[in-house]
């Protein structure tokens, strides 16, 4: 009888066991299914943060061109929320770390992230002061037909798009593809630079205006830099090492 009273607990134990397991392995399902919507929303959000900063180069270049003040000063307006969104972003990325205290490949999402939001705030400044420039340009006698200016930006705008896109893809060739096209870029500076220069050269009535355009033309050489920084994240990401890539000479 006594035999039998322990087995029946030994049994009862067990199931109690098991359930404790079953419990906590539900557990643990169940915040790594949180943490994993959590990653997802804040990755969506940088997405977001992307897109906006491309459209305010777009825009920036498109004052330029069609000497649109006030378009130029709502660009101006619109690189506070470009900084709300990076700051909401990486206060959200802090408070992932802190409560849900990600490891291996989620902490360094996380990390990639938080490098990246930086890049694209960087970016909105430099799409700022591409604005602030074309005011100072409007009211001016045109230099020249903006025709390298707008190629850079074009070039520039499609490297940061599809970075984010190596992002998304987790594809470390088509990151480093990417970074490739940062030769070009630098090229166009280089004849918008030596361009510039042969018409201060020439007059020096044009210096002002020939020393605003360079302004613009090396905000754009920075913007594909900083494309290049977010490839370098992609690597970082995917492959866990930092990969330096197309060092600028600038």
């Amino acid at each position: 009888m006594e035999g039998g009273l322990d087995r029946q607990a030994d049994r009862e134990h067990h199931v109690v066991t098991r359930g404790g397991v079953g419990q906590e392995e539900a557990g643990r399902a169940m915040t790594r299914t949180l943490l994993q919507q959590e990653l997802t929303e804040v990755q969506e959000e940088m997405m977001v943060m992307a897109e906006m900063v491309a459209s305010a180069i777009e825009r920036s270049i498109r004052a330029l061109k069609e000497r649109d003040v006030e378009l130029a000063r709502q660009i101006i307006a619109d690189d506070l929320k470009v900084n709300d969104k990076r700051y909401a972003i990486e206060e959200r990325c802090l408070e992932i770390i802190a409560t849900q205290q990600p490891m291996a490949s989620d902490l360094r999402t996380i990390i990639s992230v938080l490098y990246i939001i930086v890049d694209l705030e960087r970016m909105g400044d430099h799409a700022e002061g591409i604005a602030k420039l074309a005011i100072l340009l409007a009211d001016e006698p045109p230099l020249k037909p903006y025709i390298d200016i707008p190629r850079m930006a074009q070039v520039s705008i499609g490297m940061l798009r599809d970075a984010v896109e190596a992002f998304r893809r987790r594809d470390p060739q088509m990151a480093r593809a990417v970074s490739d096209r940062d030769d070009e870029v630098d090229a166009l500076y280089d004849q918008v630079y030596r361009e510039l220069l042969t018409f201060m050269l020439q007059d020096p009535r044009t210096i002002q205006r020939a020393t605003w355009l360079t302004w613009v033309a090396h905000n754009l050489e920075r913007i594909a830099d900083r494309a290049t920084n977010i490839c370098e994240r992609v690597v970082y990401l995917v492959e866990g090492r930092i990969q330096e890539m197309n060092v600028s000479k600038y």
